[in-house]
């Protein structure tokens, strides 16, 4: 994919990174129903930390974009992997030190998760910045990445959980160190790019309020709101809800998910030059809006489990594909306009999961007697909304575009 072959050991290491990425996002909701179990956590509590998660990203995101645009990528990234360390077990030993337990773990889901910001705003733009043959394949190959980590994550947890037993969840948490610790050792002897330099970029207000960003960061945030809801809730929703047993929710269902998104990306990152971009991702937004709806719906745990699948592939670009299309489109924009985007996708990830629990715990108050089953699935058709609305925008984006080349 890359000319220059002296950037191999930097793309390992991004790729790296968006499998830490994964795991800061992906371990908690894992334990979801382990947490309240264990610790009397309620829905909207656990749904609070995947807000908690996503808003600190989007902190980080807006915080360190300049940053690292003035100072460079390599003080930023090689400090990422050390807080992503210390968030993992502080969150892991949270129980012996805090007598506020949800406290704890909300502290170090802080800590771990600006790790993640701080991976969002810089392996993009390094990523972008190392010479490709096709960038726009590259940018997809990298996310898929993540998607990969995501499978690999949940699989391995699950794993654990099964033959460590629930209530050794925290040992699961401190083995999961291992990755940003050897990443950190990764970029430590990786040569790493220089961001676009002050006089070369576009004066961000220009960027800023153009229409066609304004609707990128609209269809993102829509984006990432379907991806993280359905992320986020649908381990406590097969076991919960569809009544799957959690090691089979979590091996198909969750896992599928996962590959299928991994698969989307690397579809497009190996035919970038032969699939249109923007007609790819309408397609996907229209798909997981359909996938919602039967995964709310449908009485048969087959069923939902097929279609969680194909709510991956759906999902797969309306992250990455927004980021490629704005870049395209302001190629000289610099590191913020990767920063800002993956905070329009954050505020989408943490309102997402968010107002799932919310309206869970909301239809068991108001429904009396209603069961946990019915309260979830209702929840989740939030998700027909997110991908709906991001559709309707994306193709607004592609009348734009197809305007402008005629």
């Amino acid at each position: 994919m890359t000319k220059n072959v002296f950037y191999r050991k930097t793309i390992l290491s991004c790729y790296l990174g968006f499998v830490i990425q994964a795991a800061t996002v992906n371990i908690t909701p894992i334990l979801f129903l382990t947490l309240r179990e264990m610790y009397n956590i309620s829905f909207e509590q656990l749904g609070f930390l995947t807000f908690i998660n996503f808003i600190t990203q989007v902190a980080c995101d807006l915080i360190f974009s300049k940053a690292a645009d003035k100072y460079g990528f390599r003080p930023f990234i090689l400090a990422t992997p050390l807080v992503a360390t210390a968030g993992f077990f502080l969150f892991a030993i949270t129980p012996f030190i805090f007598n506020n337990v949800y406290l704890g773990f909300v502290i170090s889901t802080i800590i771990f998760a600006s790790a993640s910001g701080l991976l969002e705003v810089l392996l993009s733009p390094i990523m972008n910045s190392i010479p490709h043959d096709e960038k726009e394949g590259a940018m997809s190959l990298l996310h898929s990445f993540y998607s990969w980590g995501q499978a690999f994550v949940i699989l391995a947890t699950t794993f654990l959980l099964f033959v460590l037993g629930k209530r050794n969840w925290q040992i699961i948490m401190l083995l999961w160190i291992i990755l940003p610790l050897a990443d950190f050792f990764l970029f430590l002897s990786s040569p790493i790019p220089s961001p676009i330099p002050e006089e070369e970029r576009t004066e961000g207000k220009k960027v800023f309020w153009h229409p066609y960003f304004i609707l990128a960061f609209i269809a993102i945030t829509f984006g990432g709101a379907s991806e993280l809801t359905i992320t986020g809730w649908i381990s406590a929703f097969l076991e919960a809800a569809v009544k799957i047993p959690k090691v089979a929710g979590d091996s198909f269902g969750v896992s599928f998910f996962a590959i299928m998104m991994g698969l989307g990306r690397l579809l497009y990152g190996l035919n970038s030059n032969r699939i249109n971009l923007n007609k790819f991702m309408i397609l996907g937004s229209l798909l997981t809006c359909i996938s919602y709806l039967v995964i709310a719906v449908s009485p048969i745990p087959f069923i939902s489990l097929v279609f969680c699948a194909l709510c991956g592939f759906g999902v797969s670009l309306l992250w990455p594909g927004n980021l490629v299309l704005a870049s395209n489109k302001f190629p000289k924009a610099g590191t913020w306009i990767f920063a800002v985007l993956a905070a329009g996708g954050d505020i989408g990830a943490s309102v997402g999961p968010w107002l799932v629990g919310f309206i869970t715990d909301k239809a068991l108050a108001f429904f009396k007697g209603a069961q946990e089953t019915f309260a979830l699935k209702l929840g989740m058709s939030a998700g027909v909304v997110f991908s709906l609305l991001c559709f309707a925008t994306l193709c607004v984006m592609y009348g734009m575009d197809k305007k402008h080349k005629t």
